[in-house]
């Protein structure tokens, strides 16, 4: 059974005047215990609304999210305390998630004192969670602005795996942070993975993360999922135009080495009007008259990799 399953999630949300804004579209994702599932795409295109979803921050308003099999609508009480507790997240800017106020000791108290650990427990455990993400015990008596930016993402991991969940949400976990600090904290999210065996939910536009740590990648574009499968799959055959795109923009520190096709012109449209037929198709140099009128379906390019594009879908045809 998947840890987290993402079973035709839609948000929509009512603007004044009238408008929708299609912020997710039947998005299917499931993620296995113990892997590393990466959704990528352009700021705009739905991935941080459809975190919130996970976390139970935004309503759905069509489809299932399901934890354990459960689905995480319908949790009240007791279970849904439960829930809280075994999904926790770590966000982009590590300054604006803790609280300025206090000092690092009540930062990673908190999650223990709402979920009633007992008093006496909480010293111990505080220490040893500053102890697993790299930081002494002494940097509990300190405040947030004392800290470096990647000393303050340590705190954030810290405080997200203080209650020894089983799902984490990573929000951009590294693009605040300095190049040369990115690596560390990637190191030491990878490291804490094996040791507790958590099961990650990346959203990312920075590719070389992804293919850093993920074990399978979902590609989104204006609300819905264009292409899917094993990381190396992905990164090595990308078949969707806009996956193709992206990783013709990633900088190569080779000049001699192989870029992927694709050229990504343009913007990402609202998702207050979204185009007709393909999604893609206003900025996709491959786009006919077809994707214009068509919303392709999902194509199984090979096992385990899919992707919707209709170019994909005449190409199966042909073959046949």
């Amino acid at each position: 059974m998947a840890v987290l399953e993402i079973d035709g999630a839609t948000c929509h949300f009512r603007m004044p005047g009238g408008h929708t804004v299609r912020a997710v579209d039947d998005v299917s994702i499931s993620v296995e215990r113990g892997e590393t599932v990466a959704l990528v795409g352009e700021s705009g295109c739905g991935k941080s609304t459809l975190a919130k979803l996970v976390l139970g921050l935004a309503p759905l308003t069509a489809g299932a999210i399901r934890f354990e099999g459960e689905a995480v609508s319908g949790l009240r009480g007791q279970a849904l305390k439960h829930y809280r507790r075994q999904v926790q997240a770590v966000f982009q800017d590590p300054y604006s998630s803790l609280n300025p106020r206090l000092r690092i000791a009540s930062i990673l108290s908190e999650p223990l004192t709402a979920h009633g650990i007992p008093r006496r427990e909480i010293g111990a455990k505080v220490a040893e969670a500053l102890e697993m993400v790299g930081l002494p015990e002494t940097a509990a008596r300190l405040y947030p602005h004392e800290f470096s930016g990647g000393q303050r993402q340590r705190v954030a991991i810290a405080r997200a795996l203080i209650l020894r969940p089983s799902l984490v949400v990573l929000d951009e976990p590294i693009s605040a942070l300095d190049v040369s600090i990115r690596a560390q904290i990637l190191n030491l999210l990878q490291d804490l993975q094996g040791t507790l065996n958590l099961t990650y939910f990346v959203i990312a536009h920075d590719l070389a993360l992804v293919r850093h740590m993920s074990d399978r990648v979902a590609v989104m574009y204006l609300g819905e999922i264009v292409e899917s499968g094993e990381s190396e799959t992905l990164f090595d055959s990308p078949s969707h135009p806009y996956t193709q795109a992206l990783l013709a923009a990633v900088p190569r520190p080779d000049p001699s080495y192989p870029r992927p096709s694709g050229h990504l012109a343009g913007e990402v449209s609202s998702a207050m009007n979204i185009p007709g037929g393909c999604r893609f198709h206003p900025r996709c140099p491959h786009a006919t008259d077809a994707c214009r009128a068509t919303a392709p379906a999902a194509v199984e390019v090979s096992e385990g990799h899919r992707a919707s594009c209709l170019l994909l879908a005449e190409d199966a045809v042909a073959s046949r």
